[in-house]
């Protein structure tokens, strides 16, 4: 298949590198340092070869806040039998656009991020397949996650968004609070130093994805849980309520199981 990428950062990258071998495989990156070290795959920096190449499928690996305005430029020189296909962590208008773009398309969400996971071994991450869009593009990236190791998981665009809202939103939002009353410690514990190094590994993400995943409609939700818990363990901590904390304790304990 003939596939063009779409951007050069990390996941860009990381698709290249992993349909390269298999596929005809094109980068469109208009920064021409970030191609410097791609490697087996055509390398395009202006709108017009992506004319000759005739993709077959697009995958649309740009940041979140580019990701529809890179779309808008790239489908004049698509064929119509194209398949455009998204990796964006947060899906709010996308389903809009493909309603109304008269190409095929397909939705993922790869739930690993450069940052923390080992892109060599993935057999313990998570992905999610749109089911909504094109068949054949469901089939083919359901089977390239598979093969990596990954969970596959299925949803509509709607209950993505509700599940990142929990699994991204609420560890980001933890990690803000942190870093925001953090300390350095000269003598820092296992569990700080801990804290400390997924502090660091999410505040280098990309600040666009970032904003995205803070500003997804759905967060002030799971901002107020936050809020109402924090409220509750204030409450315990100021009367010294014993049998309060341990119930509480109790409770909490029944999540993570």
């Amino acid at each position: 298949m003939k596939i063009l990428v779409l951007g050069a950062g990390k996941m860009g990258s990381f698709f290249v590198d992993l349909l390269s071998f298999d596929h005809e495989v094109a980068v469109y990156e208009t920064d021409a340092k970030r191609l410097r070290f791609m490697y087996n795959t055509q390398r395009f920096t202006s709108l017009d070869e992506i004319n000759g190449f005739a993709p077959e499928l697009v995958i649309n690996a740009v940041t979140l806040n580019h990701t529809l305005d890179v779309y808008c430029e790239v489908t004049p020189h698509l064929p119509k039998n194209c398949i455009l296909s998204d990796i964006a962590s947060v899906k709010t208008h996308l389903k809009e656009y493909y309603d109304q773009c008269g190409f095929r398309y397909v939705s993922t969400h790869p739930m690993f991020g450069p940052t923390f996971a080992n892109l060599g071994q993935l057999s313990q991450e998570n992905a999610i397949v749109i089911n909504e869009g094109d068949y054949m593009g469901r089939v083919f990236f359901r089977d390239l996650y598979k093969r990596l190791g990954l969970n596959v998981r299925e949803y509509s665009f709607e209950e993505h968004d509700e599940v990142v809202s929990y699994s991204l939103s609420i560890p980001f939002i933890s990690t803000f609070v942190f870093a925001a009353v953090m300390k350095h410690q000269d003598a820092p514990g296992t569990t700080f130093k801990r804290h400390m190094a997924i502090a660091k590994g999410v505040l280098s993400e990309d600040r666009n994805l970032l904003r995205e995943i803070l500003f997804n409609p759905r967060t002030t939700e799971q901002l107020g849980k936050i809020q109402n818990e924090l409220r509750l363990l204030t409450d315990i901590i100021e009367h010294h309520d014993e049998k309060g904390l341990n119930d509480y304790i109790t409770r909490i304990s029944q999540n993570i199981k």
